[in-house]
């Protein structure tokens, strides 16, 4: 576990170090409200160098930006919507996955031998604490 403590945007690249750094292309995002999951999304995407405007996917399930990353949110839906859509297949894609309020379709993932990178994200009072769990 690679505990990172972002104070600001800028110390976001440390998180996004950790997940270039890892041979895993699956990410699923773990955190509450507004504890920056999308915010992360998009530092991610700038930097590959794409210039994509990064937005929640909360009601469309899936964004992808450059044809590198697939932006998912399981927010406003249930494991068997995810399923049923066909999203799984999706992962199969080459790029990164990144899967906010993922965390039900983790067992999905073991199941079907998917490796998956999980980053918890929590706050405490001025900074965000992002755990990359291997």
């Amino acid at each position: 576990m690679n505990k990172i403590e972002v104070y600001n945007i800028d110390d976001l690249s440390k998180v996004i170090k950790c997940v270039k750094n890892s041979d895993k292309t699956i990410i699923i995002l773990s955190g509450t409200l507004g504890s920056g999951k999308t915010t992360f999304v998009q530092e991610f995407v700038k930097s590959l160098k794409i210039d994509d405007n990064v937005t929640s996917p909360t009601f469309s399930i899936q964004n992808v930006y450059g044809n590198k990353v697939y932006h998912y949110d399981l927010y406003n839906k249930t494991i068997d919507d995810f399923l049923s859509l066909g999203m799984l297949e999706e992962l199969e894609k080459d790029g990164y996955h990144f899967v906010e309020w993922g965390e039900e379709l983790e067992q999905y993932l073991k199941n079907f031998g998917f490796k998956y990178l999980k980053i918890e994200i929590s706050i405490d009072d001025n900074k965000r604490i992002f755990n990359c769990i291997n």
